[in-house]
């Protein structure tokens, strides 16, 4: 299938959306990664970058994000950046924050923020910390993670297997919700720029500008991480990867 402008493939979806409202909130949205998208430079074609997925609907030519319309699913390429120490990040953009995160994706984050809504994946908000906590909140994303082992055969698993809490040293369980980050304006050129970009894709510890964050307190401090990568389960070192989104189910607390 052509490269799809993800614009356009959304306003295809939001065609038929129950109400006038739920369209124009969506669109607004869109529309403002999209401006944001037009002031950050794309990514480069890297290895790994050629269309593994033809039958799929692909965002850009030069960033490794599919949408699966019929499974509802969006897919990113990416490579294992670290497996194993403390870490803030289950993943990031390439070229930002891999030295903490255990993938590095190729793409922005702008770019899987607008697949998930073209999905039906709606955002809620960002961790807040003043006056008091308030935990992320947003729609239960489901993470898998899929790649190829030493054997040449296909591998699944949940991307919380990845994840070891220091405190009980078993895999976490914890959710991720749809904190969807936020657009910061420089003053100085009026340019708008989707936080998240920065690296801060899916965090294990809670960060404001956070795409998907962990709707639990996870600090920042690296006196107090929370998380490792789980050393015996990571695949190695830039393993090629892919991350699979999709809705997850609503967390009951």
């Amino acid at each position: 299938m052509p490269f799809a402008s993800p614009l356009r493939f959304l306003l295809s979806r939001l065609a038929i959306a129950s109400t006038l409202l739920h369209f124009a909130v969506i669109a607004l949205v869109v529309s403002g990664l999209k401006a944001s998208a037009e002031d950050t430079p794309a990514l480069s074609v890297t290895k790994g970058s050629a269309d593994r997925h033809p039958e799929l609907t692909r965002l850009s030519p030069t960033e490794e994000v599919w949408i699966d319309a019929k499974a509802k699913e969006v897919l990113v390429g990416g490579k294992i950046a670290i497996d194993k120490g403390p870490i803030e990040f289950f993943a990031c953009p390439k070229d930002t924050k891999e030295h903490e995160s255990i993938v590095a994706v190729r793409s922005s984050a702008r770019l899987i923020h607008t697949a998930l809504l073209a999905i039906g994946i709606q955002p809620g908000k960002p961790v807040a910390f003043d006056p008091a906590y308030v935990p992320a909140s947003g729609a239960v994303v489901s993470v898998t993670m899929r790649w190829i082992d030493a054997k040449q055969e296909t591998q699944e698993a949940r991307a919380q297997d990845w994840i070891r809490n220091t405190k009980t040293g078993k895999a976490t369980e914890e959710e991720w919700v749809f904190a969807g980050s936020s657009l910061w304006t420089d003053s100085t050129t009026g340019k708008d720029y989707y936080q998240a970009d920065g690296g801060d894709l899916i965090c294990v510890s809670n960060f404001p500008t956070a795409m998907l964050d962990l709707p639990v307190k996870s600090s920042q401090s690296n006196q107090a991480l929370l998380f490792e990568a789980f050393e015996e389960r990571v695949p190695p070192h830039d393993t090629e990867v892919e991350i699979i989104f999709s809705a997850g189910k609503k967390i009951n607390r």
